[in-house]
Protein backbone atom coordinates (compact mmCIF):
# COMPACT_ATOMS: atom_id res chain seq x y z
CA UNK A 1 0.00 0.00 0.00
CA UNK A 2 1.42 3.28 -0.87
CA UNK A 3 2.59 6.06 1.75
CA UNK A 4 0.08 8.59 2.76
CA UNK A 5 1.43 11.73 1.26
CA UNK A 6 2.91 13.59 4.10
CA UNK A 7 0.94 16.70 5.04
CA UNK A 8 2.59 19.86 5.25
CA UNK A 9 2.35 22.60 7.57
CA UNK A 10 1.16 26.12 7.32
CA UNK A 11 4.60 27.92 7.39
CA UNK A 12 5.65 25.04 4.36
CA UNK A 13 3.76 25.92 2.79
CA UNK A 14 4.45 30.27 2.72
CA UNK A 15 7.73 28.65 2.36
CA UNK A 16 7.32 27.17 -0.76
CA UNK A 17 5.19 29.87 -2.51
CA UNK A 18 7.81 32.06 -1.37
CA UNK A 19 10.43 29.78 -3.55
CA UNK A 20 8.44 29.84 -6.33
CA UNK A 21 8.15 34.26 -6.17
CA UNK A 22 11.70 34.40 -6.07
CA UNK A 23 14.03 31.28 -6.86
CA UNK A 24 17.45 32.21 -5.83
CA UNK A 25 19.07 29.17 -7.31
CA UNK A 26 17.80 29.35 -10.79
CA UNK A 27 17.58 33.24 -10.79
CA UNK A 28 13.44 32.88 -11.37
CA UNK A 29 10.94 35.12 -10.86
CA UNK A 30 7.17 33.10 -10.89
CA UNK A 31 8.76 30.79 -12.66
CA UNK A 32 10.84 32.64 -15.50
CA UNK A 33 14.10 34.51 -15.57
CA UNK A 34 14.16 38.22 -15.98
CA UNK A 35 15.15 37.78 -19.19
CA UNK A 36 11.84 36.16 -20.38
CA UNK A 37 9.61 38.90 -18.46
CA UNK A 38 11.20 41.50 -20.70
CA UNK A 39 10.57 39.43 -23.54
CA UNK A 40 6.85 38.79 -22.50
CA UNK A 41 5.77 42.39 -21.59
CA UNK A 42 7.57 43.38 -24.59
CA UNK A 43 4.87 41.05 -26.75
CA UNK A 44 1.92 42.70 -24.36
CA UNK A 45 2.77 46.21 -25.26
CA UNK A 46 2.95 45.66 -28.58
CA UNK A 47 0.40 43.29 -29.12
CA UNK A 48 -1.62 46.16 -26.79
CA UNK A 49 -0.90 48.96 -28.54
CA UNK A 50 -1.28 47.78 -31.98
CA UNK A 51 -5.00 46.83 -31.05
CA UNK A 52 -5.71 50.05 -29.75
CA UNK A 53 -4.33 51.35 -33.05
CA UNK A 54 -7.21 49.47 -35.13
CA UNK A 55 -9.69 50.22 -32.89
CA UNK A 56 -9.09 53.92 -33.06
CA UNK A 57 -8.40 53.79 -36.55
CA UNK A 58 -11.90 52.03 -36.92
CA UNK A 59 -13.39 55.14 -35.19
CA UNK A 60 -11.54 58.01 -36.75
CA UNK A 61 -12.75 56.36 -40.25
CA UNK A 62 -16.40 55.30 -38.98
CA UNK A 63 -16.87 58.99 -37.52
CA UNK A 64 -15.19 60.36 -41.14
CA UNK A 65 -17.28 59.32 -42.95
CA UNK A 66 -21.10 60.59 -40.88
CA UNK A 67 -22.24 63.89 -40.94
CA UNK A 68 -22.78 65.38 -38.35
CA UNK A 69 -25.68 67.42 -39.31
CA UNK A 70 -27.56 64.54 -40.88
CA UNK A 71 -28.49 61.11 -40.13
CA UNK A 72 -27.45 58.91 -42.99
CA UNK A 73 -30.61 56.37 -42.50
CA UNK A 74 -34.03 58.28 -42.37
CA UNK A 75 -35.88 56.11 -44.46
CA UNK A 76 -38.27 54.65 -41.39
CA UNK A 77 -39.84 58.30 -41.35
CA UNK A 78 -41.83 59.07 -44.06
CA UNK A 79 -44.83 61.14 -42.70
CA UNK A 80 -44.14 63.28 -39.33
CA UNK A 81 -45.87 62.49 -36.15
CA UNK A 82 -48.40 64.83 -34.70
CA UNK A 83 -49.07 65.66 -31.46
CA UNK A 84 -51.32 67.39 -28.86
CA UNK A 85 -50.73 69.81 -25.59
CA UNK A 86 -52.01 69.54 -23.26
CA UNK A 87 -50.33 66.09 -23.28
CA UNK A 88 -51.89 63.81 -20.88
CA UNK A 89 -51.33 60.73 -22.21
CA UNK A 90 -52.60 57.58 -21.12
CA UNK A 91 -51.60 53.78 -22.01
CA UNK A 92 -53.54 53.82 -25.20
CA UNK A 93 -55.31 57.06 -25.61
CA UNK A 94 -55.13 60.60 -25.21
CA UNK A 95 -58.49 62.20 -22.74
CA UNK A 96 -58.23 66.22 -21.97
CA UNK A 97 -60.46 66.13 -19.02
CA UNK A 98 -61.23 69.33 -16.84
CA UNK A 99 -63.76 70.39 -14.40
CA UNK A 100 -64.98 73.93 -15.37
CA UNK A 101 -65.43 74.33 -11.16
CA UNK A 102 -62.68 72.82 -9.80
CA UNK A 103 -59.76 75.47 -10.47
CA UNK A 104 -57.07 72.84 -9.39
CA UNK A 105 -58.19 70.91 -12.75
CA UNK A 106 -58.49 73.72 -14.89
CA UNK A 107 -54.86 75.15 -14.13
CA UNK A 108 -53.95 71.57 -14.09
CA UNK A 109 -53.83 72.65 -18.06
CA UNK A 110 -53.16 75.78 -18.37
CA UNK A 111 -49.65 75.17 -16.80
CA UNK A 112 -48.93 72.39 -19.21
CA UNK A 113 -49.84 74.71 -21.67
CA UNK A 114 -47.47 77.77 -20.46
CA UNK A 115 -44.69 74.93 -19.76
CA UNK A 116 -44.82 74.72 -23.46
CA UNK A 117 -45.02 77.45 -24.73
CA UNK A 118 -42.33 78.91 -22.53
CA UNK A 119 -39.54 79.13 -25.77
CA UNK A 120 -42.18 80.53 -27.60
CA UNK A 121 -42.12 83.38 -25.84
CA UNK A 122 -42.14 86.91 -28.42
CA UNK A 123 -39.06 88.34 -26.62
CA UNK A 124 -37.05 85.09 -26.50
CA UNK A 125 -37.92 84.12 -30.16
CA UNK A 126 -36.48 87.73 -31.23
CA UNK A 127 -33.69 87.27 -29.55
CA UNK A 128 -32.83 84.14 -31.16
CA UNK A 129 -34.59 84.19 -34.66
CA UNK A 130 -34.17 87.98 -35.32
CA UNK A 131 -34.28 86.80 -39.16
CA UNK A 132 -36.47 88.30 -41.38
CA UNK A 133 -38.11 85.17 -43.20
CA UNK A 134 -40.30 85.50 -46.98
CA UNK A 135 -43.81 83.98 -45.71
CA UNK A 136 -45.33 81.30 -48.29
CA UNK A 137 -41.87 79.83 -49.80
CA UNK A 138 -39.64 77.24 -48.51
CA UNK A 139 -36.45 78.58 -46.08
CA UNK A 140 -34.06 76.42 -48.19
CA UNK A 141 -30.16 76.85 -47.06
CA UNK A 142 -27.60 75.75 -48.77
CA UNK A 143 -24.68 77.33 -46.56
CA UNK A 144 -23.66 78.44 -43.14
CA UNK A 145 -24.60 81.58 -42.53
CA UNK A 146 -25.76 82.06 -39.29
CA UNK A 147 -23.58 82.73 -36.25
CA UNK A 148 -21.36 80.41 -34.95
CA UNK A 149 -21.32 77.92 -38.47
CA UNK A 150 -24.82 77.39 -38.27
CA UNK A 151 -28.20 78.23 -40.40
CA UNK A 152 -31.53 80.40 -39.58
CA UNK A 153 -34.10 80.14 -38.04
CA UNK A 154 -37.91 81.57 -38.58
CA UNK A 155 -39.52 82.75 -35.44
CA UNK A 156 -42.51 81.62 -33.97
CA UNK A 157 -44.13 84.09 -31.94
CA UNK A 158 -46.65 82.59 -29.15
CA UNK A 159 -48.77 85.85 -29.74
CA UNK A 160 -49.35 84.53 -33.38
CA UNK A 161 -51.62 81.47 -31.46
CA UNK A 162 -54.32 84.72 -31.20
CA UNK A 163 -56.70 83.94 -27.97
CA UNK A 164 -54.72 80.65 -27.96
CA UNK A 165 -51.77 82.50 -26.95
CA UNK A 166 -52.55 83.02 -22.96
CA UNK A 167 -52.27 86.43 -23.15
CA UNK A 168 -55.52 87.30 -24.02
CA UNK A 169 -56.67 84.53 -21.40
CA UNK A 170 -54.75 83.18 -19.69
CA UNK A 171 -56.53 80.53 -18.82
CA UNK A 172 -56.74 79.04 -22.34
CA UNK A 173 -60.26 78.84 -22.49
CA UNK A 174 -60.27 75.73 -19.35
CA UNK A 175 -62.17 78.01 -16.93
CA UNK A 176 -65.37 77.89 -19.21
CA UNK A 177 -65.70 75.81 -22.23
CA UNK A 178 -64.05 76.80 -24.64
CA UNK A 179 -60.41 75.09 -24.49
CA UNK A 180 -57.53 75.37 -26.62
CA UNK A 181 -55.23 73.10 -27.79
CA UNK A 182 -52.25 72.90 -29.60
CA UNK A 183 -51.29 70.64 -32.50
CA UNK A 184 -47.22 69.95 -33.12
CA UNK A 185 -45.93 68.47 -36.33
CA UNK A 186 -42.95 66.51 -35.15
CA UNK A 187 -39.50 67.58 -37.05
CA UNK A 188 -38.29 65.70 -39.81
CA UNK A 189 -34.50 66.68 -41.29
CA UNK A 190 -34.58 68.30 -44.70
CA UNK A 191 -38.37 67.38 -44.80
CA UNK A 192 -40.71 69.09 -46.83
CA UNK A 193 -44.49 68.77 -46.30
CA UNK A 194 -45.42 69.78 -50.01
CA UNK A 195 -43.91 69.67 -53.61
CA UNK A 196 -44.51 73.03 -54.02
CA UNK A 197 -45.16 76.19 -51.65
CA UNK A 198 -48.68 77.94 -52.88
CA UNK A 199 -49.89 75.35 -50.39
CA UNK A 200 -49.05 75.61 -47.11
CA UNK A 201 -49.82 72.14 -44.93
CA UNK A 202 -52.71 72.97 -42.46
CA UNK A 203 -54.35 71.58 -39.66
CA UNK A 204 -58.09 70.36 -39.62
CA UNK A 205 -60.19 68.67 -37.15
CA UNK A 206 -63.02 66.74 -37.27
CA UNK A 207 -65.11 65.40 -34.58
CA UNK A 208 -65.53 61.39 -34.60
CA UNK A 209 -67.54 61.42 -31.79
CA UNK A 210 -70.27 63.80 -29.75
CA UNK A 211 -70.69 66.06 -33.09
CA UNK A 212 -73.67 67.77 -31.38
CA UNK A 213 -71.21 68.43 -28.51
CA UNK A 214 -69.05 71.04 -30.38
CA UNK A 215 -70.85 74.31 -31.66
CA UNK A 216 -67.48 76.14 -33.12
CA UNK A 217 -63.62 74.90 -34.42
CA UNK A 218 -61.45 78.04 -34.67
CA UNK A 219 -57.51 77.87 -35.69
CA UNK A 220 -54.89 80.01 -34.99
CA UNK A 221 -52.99 81.27 -36.85
CA UNK A 222 -55.76 82.33 -39.58
CA UNK A 223 -56.61 78.24 -41.31
CA UNK A 224 -54.51 76.59 -39.18
CA UNK A 225 -51.65 76.71 -41.60
CA UNK A 226 -47.66 75.67 -41.50
CA UNK A 227 -46.28 78.30 -43.20
CA UNK A 228 -43.53 76.82 -45.47
CA UNK A 229 -40.60 79.25 -44.19
CA UNK A 230 -40.74 77.21 -41.15
CA UNK A 231 -39.49 73.74 -43.31
CA UNK A 232 -37.01 72.42 -44.10
CA UNK A 233 -35.75 71.63 -40.91
CA UNK A 234 -31.96 70.87 -40.65
CA UNK A 235 -31.19 69.58 -37.44
CA UNK A 236 -30.23 70.25 -33.91
CA UNK A 237 -26.57 71.37 -34.58
CA UNK A 238 -27.04 72.99 -37.65
CA UNK A 239 -30.32 75.21 -36.08
CA UNK A 240 -30.06 74.99 -32.45
CA UNK A 241 -32.72 78.12 -32.25
CA UNK A 242 -35.12 75.95 -34.60
CA UNK A 243 -38.90 75.85 -32.85
CA UNK A 244 -41.79 73.76 -34.30
CA UNK A 245 -44.53 76.12 -36.32
CA UNK A 246 -47.69 75.18 -33.94
CA UNK A 247 -51.34 75.77 -34.46
CA UNK A 248 -53.98 76.28 -32.18
CA UNK A 249 -57.71 75.58 -31.60
CA UNK A 250 -60.24 76.48 -30.17
CA UNK A 251 -63.61 74.24 -29.59
CA UNK A 252 -66.75 75.37 -28.44
CA UNK A 253 -68.68 72.70 -25.71
CA UNK A 254 -72.42 72.90 -25.45
CA UNK A 255 -74.48 70.10 -24.56
CA UNK A 256 -72.75 67.06 -23.08
CA UNK A 257 -69.38 68.86 -23.24
CA UNK A 258 -67.79 65.41 -24.79
CA UNK A 259 -66.10 64.78 -27.98
CA UNK A 260 -63.83 62.32 -29.26
CA UNK A 261 -61.44 64.38 -31.68
CA UNK A 262 -58.73 63.89 -34.82
CA UNK A 263 -56.77 66.48 -35.93
CA UNK A 264 -54.53 66.02 -38.81
CA UNK A 265 -52.28 67.45 -40.73
CA UNK A 266 -52.79 68.34 -44.00
CA UNK A 267 -51.08 67.89 -47.04
CA UNK A 268 -50.18 65.84 -50.35
CA UNK A 269 -47.00 64.61 -48.95
CA UNK A 270 -48.19 63.85 -45.41
CA UNK A 271 -49.82 60.10 -44.93
CA UNK A 272 -52.11 59.52 -41.59
CA UNK A 273 -53.97 55.82 -42.93
CA UNK A 274 -51.17 53.98 -41.49
CA UNK A 275 -52.60 51.67 -39.17
CA UNK A 276 -49.11 50.75 -37.21
CA UNK A 277 -48.30 54.44 -36.29
CA UNK A 278 -51.90 56.05 -34.61
CA UNK A 279 -49.68 59.51 -34.48
CA UNK A 280 -48.60 59.49 -38.10
CA UNK A 281 -50.09 62.70 -40.07
CA UNK A 282 -52.83 63.01 -37.22
CA UNK A 283 -53.63 62.63 -33.30
CA UNK A 284 -57.00 61.54 -31.87
CA UNK A 285 -57.67 62.72 -28.40
CA UNK A 286 -61.00 62.70 -25.91
CA UNK A 287 -62.09 66.28 -25.10
CA UNK A 288 -64.53 66.88 -21.82
CA UNK A 289 -65.76 69.62 -19.54
CA UNK A 290 -67.00 68.71 -16.50
CA UNK A 291 -68.95 71.06 -14.13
Amino acid sequence: MAALKEKRTCGQRCEDFGHFVWNSDEGKLMGRTPEKWVYISLYYVAFYAVMTSLFSLAIWTLMYTLDPYTPDYQDRLTSPGVMVWPDTYEEEVIEITYNTSDKASWMKMTKILNEFLEPYNDTKQLECNNYNCTKGKYFLQKHFLGPHHTKYSCPFLQSMLGPCSGFEDPTFGYNCSMPCVIIKMNRIINYLPTNRTDVAPYVNCTVLEGEGNVAKIEYFPEKGNMDPSYFPYYGRLAQPSYVNPLVAVRFSLVGGKYAKIQCRVVSEKISYENYHDPYEGKVIFHLKALK
